[in-house]
């Protein structure tokens, strides 16, 4: 039982590590401007 709630619990963070590394790991500055927006 123990063994089935700790690989549970492994893929929950390995989960949630993906998702913050998607999220997170972008651009330093941020996405490239449009050309709508001005260059700054």
């Amino acid at each position: 039982m123990w063994l089935i709630l700790l690989e549970a619990l492994g893929a929950g963070l390995i989960l949630v590590g993906i998702i913050w590394w998607t999220m997170f790991a972008g651009r330093r500055g941020g996405e490239r401007p449009t050309d709508d927006e001005p260059r700054r």
